[in-house]
C-alpha cells in the first residue's frame, strides 16, 4: 500500500514499489516488454526526454519508437494521477470515519478510474439530495424494511415513522423510495451494466433547433437537422461537428438507450420475487432510479468518453499533419524572394539573405487600380536581379496564382530561379506575435509577414516552431477538441521534429532552441546570450559554460545540437559526446584521424563492430554511429520539388466534370484529403476515391503538401463544394 498515509517508508521504496504495480499495468495495456516499460519508466524518472530515451538508450529500450515511449510516458502521468485521486477518496471515506479494511484493500486494488468513482460515489460530498433529506427525517429503517420485500402490511409499518416533517404513511413511503433510488443509482452492479448497455446499443440523435432551421450558421449544419445512428459507428468527426452545432445553438444532442430494456434490467437486480407490495414499490424506485438519476448520470458520462475518443482521433490527424508539414522539403541556405500577394494593397517583397536576414522590402502592385502587369513584371525582375535572388516563395492567399504567373513570366539575369507557392497559413499570427516584434521591431506586420514566407521556403521547420501550432491550419476541428490535450499533443510533435533534424547551435533561433531536447525557454535564451557574448560556438563541449546549462541538460541536447565547421568533426553529427571515445578508438584501430576515417568508406567498412561492444553500448548505438560516420548530420527530410497549377484554370466556373488536375494536398482528415487546385476553394477527395483500394486511414495514401493528380468528381455551385477523386 504506497499511497496511503498510514506508514512512511522511505520515498525510495515507495517509487520502486509503484514502477512495480505500474510496469505491470502498463506490459498489460501496451503489450511491450517488462524491462523495456521498465527501463523507460526509470529513464523517464531521471528526467531523461523521449527523443533522447528513443535515439540514445536503445539498449535500455529494447530499440521502442518516439511513439512507443510517449504512450509508456502518458500512461505513466494517467497512473501517477490516479495515484492522488486515490489518496482524496481515501482521505473523504476517512474523515466520515466509514473507512474499513475492506474498503481500504478495494481502493488499493483498484487501478480503473470510473471502478474508483463508482466506489466512491456513496461517500462522495454532494448537494441536499431528496434522499439525504428523508434520511434526515430518520426514513432509513423504513428503506431498509421495503428494500428486503418481506413485510406484508407496509402501510402500518410506515405509520411508527409519522412524525413532525413526516405528516403521513404516504409521505413516509415516498421518503423511502427517494432513499432507495439513491442507493440504486449508486451500486456499482448497477452502474456498471447500465454502461454496458449504453455502449452496446446507445444512438446519438440531433435534432435542429427550430428557431434556428433558416440561419445561415445553420447552413453548415443541414446533415445533422434530422440524424440518427448508433453510438459505435458514429465517427469522430461527424461527433464534433454536431457537438459544435450544439454548441452554436443550432442542434439538440441526445444519446439514448432504449429504456424500457433498461429499466427492466434493473429491477431484475433488486427485485426479489415475492410480487408483495413491497417489490412493486421497489419497482418504481428502480424506474426512479433510472429516469432521475441514472440516466442523465450515465449519459453524460457516455457523452463525455464517446467526446474524449473523437478527440483522441481528431489530436492523432493534428498532429500527423503537423508533423508532415514541419518536416517539408527545405529549400536550404539560398538568397529568397518572399511576395505576399494581394491586390488592392499590391503584393508585399521582401528579399533574404541565405541566412534569412532580411535585405530589402517594398510593395509591388500588379493589379489595377493602382498598378499594372508590365510595371509589375519589370519592378519584380528589377528587384530580384538587384538583390541576386535564386529563389522565389510566394504565399498561397488572395491573388496567388495571378501573382505567381506574373513572377514565372519574368525574365530574370540568373538562370533557373523557381517560384515556389508556400502555405500561409498562421503568417498573419507571426507577424502579429511577440516573436516577430522582438525580431523586426522597426518594420510593420505586412513585411515580418513576406519574411515569414520566405523562410518557410528556405527551413519550414525553423520558421514553423515559432507559431503556435494551432494557427497552422493543419486541423479540422481545433477549437473543438481538448485544448490541454491538444497543445501536449502538438507540442510534443514539434518537439520529435525539431530533434529528429537536429537544430545547428550556431544558426538558431532562440524559438528553436527551446524545443531542443532538455533545453526549455531559459536555457534556450542563455545559449543565444552566450552566442552574442562570445561569438560561434567552436565545440559542444562550450555548451557546459552557458549558464544554468548543467550535466543532465547537457546530455539531454548535446546530440541533436550541431557545429558545422567545429574542431571535432563528430561535433557536426548525431553522435553523441557519450561516445567520442568509441569513435576515436575506432579511428586509432584504422591507424587514421577520426576526420579521416569519417571521409573514407572503405576504412568504416572493415570496422568490426562486435570488437567494441560493452556493458552499456551494444550494437543498436555501434550501428547508429556507423550510420552517422557515413553520412554525418544528415537530413532526413524529402528534396524540394518545383510545382505549377493548370493555366486554364482560375476559378470554380472553369471547372466540368471529368477534368484532370495538378493539385497539393493542404489538409488530411479521418474522411478524406483537402486538395488546392489553384481556385479560391479546395475540392475534398473523399476516403473512398483516395485510391483505387480499399483506404481505411488517408494518410497511409497521401500526405501533406504532396503534388498529386485529380480528377473533377462534382461541382455544387450553390455551396462552393468541388468533390474529386484520386482514382484516375
Amino acid at each position: 500500500m504506497f499511497h496511503m498515509p498510514c506508514h512512511h517508508h522511505s520515498n525510495k521504496i515507495e517509487t520502486t514499489k509503484k514502477m512495480n504495480i505500474f510496469t505491470k499495468i502498463i506490459v498489460s495495456k501496451l503489450h511491450l516488454a517488462e524491462s523495456a516499460v521498465e527501463n523507460v519508466l526509470q529513464l523517464l524518472d531521471e528526467g531523461c526526454t523521449i527523443p533522447f530515451i528513443a535515439r540514445y538508450r536503445k539498449e535500455r529500450t529494447g530499440g521502442l519508437d518516439e511513439i512507443q515511449i510517449g504512450l509508456i510516458s502518458e500512461w505513466n502521468n494517467r497512473l501517477n494521477e490516479l495515484v492522488k485521486r486515490k489518496q482524496t477518496v481515501f482521505n473523504t471515506i476517512e474523515e466520515q470515519g466509514k473507512m474499513t479494511p475492506e474498503l481500504q484493500k478495494r481502493i488499493d486494488d483498484c487501478w480503473d478510474s470510473t471502478e474508483l468513482e463508482d466506489i466512491y460515489l456513496p461517500y462522495k460530498p454532494k448537494r441536499r439530495t431528496r434522499a439525504q433529506i428523508a434520511r434526515e427525517l430518520g426514513l432509513e429503517p423504513l428503506a431498509d424494511i421495503i428494500m428486503l420485500q418481506r413485510e406484508q402490511d407496509v402501510m402500518q409499518t410506515a405509520q411508527r415513522f409519522v412524525k413532525e416533517g413526516v405528516d403521513s404513511a404516504t409521505a413516509a413511503i415516498d421518503g423511502a423510495k427517494d432513499i432507495i433510488a439513491e442507493n440504486i443509482s449508486e451500486n456499482e452492479q448497477a452502474r456498471q451494466r447500465l454502461r454496458n448497455i449504453f455502449l452496446h446499443e446507445a444512438v446519438i440523435t440531433s435534432k435542429v433547433v427550430k428557431a434556428r432551421k433558416d440561419t445561415d450558421e445553420a447552413a453548415k449544419y443541414r446533415d445533422y437537422f434530422d440524424f440518427s445512428e448508433p453510438l459505435r459507428r458514429c465517427s469522430g468527426n461527424r461527433l464534433l461537428a454536431m457537438r459544435r452545432g450544439e454548441n452554436e445553438g443550432v442542434l439538440r444532442i441526445k444519446i439514448a438507450v432504449d429504456n424500457e430494456r433498461a429499466i427492466s434490467q434493473l429491477q431484475r437486480q433488486f427485485l426479489r420475487g415475492y410480487r408483495g407490495e413491497c417489490s412493486r414499490l421497489v419497482a418504481e424506485a428502480a424506474e426512479d432510479a433510472y429516469k432521475r438519476l441514472l440516466e442523465p448520470s450515465i449519459e453524460t458520462e457516455t457523452a463525455a468518453a464517446s467526446k474524449i475518443k473523437a478527440d483522441e482521433e481528431a489530436i492523432g490527424v493534428f498532429a500527423e499533419n503537423l508533423r508532415q508539414l514541419l518536416l517539408a522539403a527545405p529549400l536550404g541556405q539560398k538568397r529568397v524572394m518572399g511576395v505576399d500577394p494581394g491586390i488592392r494593397t499590391g503584393c508585399k517583397v521582401v528579399c533574404l539573405d541565405a541566412q534569412g536576414n532580411l535585405l530589402y522590402h517594398d510593395v509591388v502592385y500588379p493589379f489595377p487600380p493602382k498598378g499594372n502587369r508590365n510595371a509589375a513584371m519589370k519592378h519584380f525582375e528589377e528587384i530580384a536581379n538587384e538583390y541576386n535572388i535564386e529563389a522565389i516563395a510566394v504565399g498561397n492567399g488572395t491573388a496567388s496564382r495571378e501573382t505567381s504567373d506574373i513572377l514565372r513570366e519574368a525574365h530574370y539575369r540568373k538562370e533557373g530561379i523557381h517560384v515556389f507557392v508556400v502555405s500561409e497559413d498562421g503568417a498573419s499570427i507571426y507577424s502579429a506575435s511577440k516573436t516577430a516584434r522582438e525580431e523586426f521591431p522597426n518594420e510593420d506586420v505586412t513585411v515580418r509577414g513576406a519574411v515569414s514566407i520566405g523562410r518557410r521556403l528556405m527551413d519550414p521547420l525553423a520558421e514553423l516552431v515559432k507559431i503556435d501550432p494551432k494557427s497552422i491550419g493543419v486541423g479540422q476541428y481545433q477549437h473543438d477538441v481538448d485544448q490541454t490535450k491538444l497543445k501536449k499533443s502538438l507540442d510534443t510533435t514539434v518537439k520529435s521534429c525539431v530533434n529528429l533534424v537536429g537544430v545547428n547551435l550556431n544558426t538558431a533561433s532562440q524559438h528553436l532552441l527551446t524545443y531542443v531536447s532538455g533545453l526549455g525557454p531559459t536555457l534556450a535564451k542563455n545559449i543565444i546570450e552566450y552566442r552574442t557574448r562570445n561569438g560561434a560556438f567552436t565545440s559542444r563541449t562550450q555548451l557546459k559554460k552557458v549558464v544554468r546549462l548543467g550535466p543532465s541538460a547537457y546530455e539531454q541536447c548535446a546530440g541533436f545540437l550541431r557545429i558545422a565547421d567545429g574542431k571535432n568533426p563528430l561535433d557536426n553529427s548525431a553522435v553523441h559526446p557519450e561516445s567520442y571515445g568509441i569513435v576515436e578508438q575506432m579511428a586509432k584501430d584504422c591507424g587514421c584521424s577520426v576526420a579521416e576515417l569519417m571521409a573514407d568508406k572503405t576504412r568504416q567498412k572493415q570496422i568490426d563492430l562486435k570488437k567494441y561492444v560493452t556493458k552499456e553500448i551494444g550494437l543498436p548505438t555501434l550501428t547508429d554511429i556507423m550510420r552517422e560516420l557515413e553520412k554525418p548530420g544528415r537530413d532526413p527530410r524529402a528534396a524540394i520539388e518545383v510545382f505549377e497549377f493548370d493555366p486554364n484554370v482560375k476559378s470554380i466556373d472553369d471547372l466540368h466534370e471529368g477534368k484532370l488536375l495538378p493539385g497539393i494536398v493542404t489538409n488530411i482528415t479521418k474522411f478524406g484529403a483537402f486538395v488546392d487546385i489553384g481556385i479560391h476553394q479546395d475540392g475534398l477527395v473523399h476516403i473512398s476515391q483516395l485510391a483505387n483500394k480499399f483506404v481505411s486511414d488517408p494518410t497511409t495514401v497521401v500526405h501533406l503538401h504532396e503534388h498529386v493528380q485529380v480528377k473533377v468528381l462534382e461541382v455544387d455551385m450553390q455551396r462552393k463544394r468541388i468533390s474529386l477523386s484520386m482514382r484516375l
